[in-house]
């Protein structure tokens, strides 16, 4: 068990360069990178190892997402305020939807063909139509947002909050409060679910994960991190949390039978932020120094414990 390096694929060099967040259109395979630096949204195609296509109009280009079965890509222009809708599969931008001061984070909730954005200016959540380009509801949160995910089983989004450290519930049609859950270590930050499981992975600043049961809402778990966190990935295959962290450049995986490290990788400084492909179990890390995606697959795939 463990992360064999596959390749690299380079994207166009500029005099700055600063990636944010990723995702994966698995249909196609092709990976869809936020450069922050340059206001775009970077597009490879990892099967050939090359770069695609530039997507130009995405300001400080922050949150980016795959909605899976609609094929869609939802981009967060935090410098504009605004939500770019892409078609995966032609790259066309098909509508920019104002959505506050700063958006950053995204949660898709693919049941009811709903968007939650995180703004982290004003510290609210919009719940957004991406198809008619509407704001369905707003609610004030009680500090910065962070990453979010949507909890289907339960039929709510979830989303970290900075401080007071806690990730809060909120109903997918009202975006009403539907539960707090503490976090006991400082600075939530990445998040994702194992839904099999029924659990949450939260990678804080503070240096750890923490492990939530979701059946009970209550931490029950952790394991250490060498650093500060950023992007958090579950592997459901292989059992396995990926954990992203810039300083001193290190992916960090994390056994989740046993919450223990498994494995750490040597990146590069500044490399926090990643995508993940669960179907093809191929992990890209984008490396901000030297302008590159790095492609990493696992060695080898072991059956899953569904104890604990």
């Amino acid at each position: 068990m463990g992360l064999s390096l596959l390749g690299h694929t380079e994207i166009p060099p500029s005099e700055v360069t600063d990636f944010d967040h990723g995702d994966v259109d698995l249909a196609s395979g092709h990976v869809f990178i936020a450069h922050t630096a340059l206001g775009t949204v970077e597009v490879i195609d990892p099967a050939q190892e090359r770069h695609i296509a530039t997507l130009p109009g995405c300001p400080e280009a922050s949150g980016v997402l795959c909605a899976q079965h609609e094929r869609l890509v939802f981009a967060a222009a935090r410098g504009a305020g605004a939500l770019l809708v892409i078609d995966a599969a032609t790259h066309a931008i098909l509508r920019r939807i104002a959505v506050g001061t700063r958006p950053n984070g995204l949660a898709w909730d693919a049941d009811r063909q709903h968007l939650l954005v995180a703004d982290v200016a004003d510290a609210t959540a919009r719940l957004v139509d991406p198809t008619q380009g509407r704001i369905l509801a707003t609610v004030t949160l009680p500090g910065r947002p962070r990453w979010g995910v949507y909890d289907r089983a339960r039929q709510r989004f979830l989303l970290n909050i900075r401080e007071p450290a806690i990730v809060i519930a909120l109903h997918p049609e009202t975006m009403e409060t539907m539960d707090v859950i503490p976090i006991s270590v400082p600075g939530p930050h990445g998040l994702d679910i194992d839904h099999a499981r029924a659990r949450a992975y939260v990678a804080c600043d503070g240096g750890a994960v923490v492990e939530l049961d979701l059946l009970s809402d209550r931490e029950v778990r952790s394991a250490p991190l060498p650093g500060v966190p950023d992007a958090t990935w579950v592997n459901p295959k292989a059992a396995r949390l990926y954990v992203a962290i810039g300083q001193p450049g290190v992916l960090h995986a994390i056994d989740l039978d046993t919450m223990s490290e498994q494995e750490a990788v040597i990146t590069e400084p500044g490399a926090g932020t990643t995508a993940f492909d669960v179907q093809r179990q191929l992990l890209y890390v984008f490396l901000p120094q030297t302008s590159r995606v790095v492609i990493y697959a696992e060695r080898e795939r072991r059956s899953r414990s569904c104890s604990g």
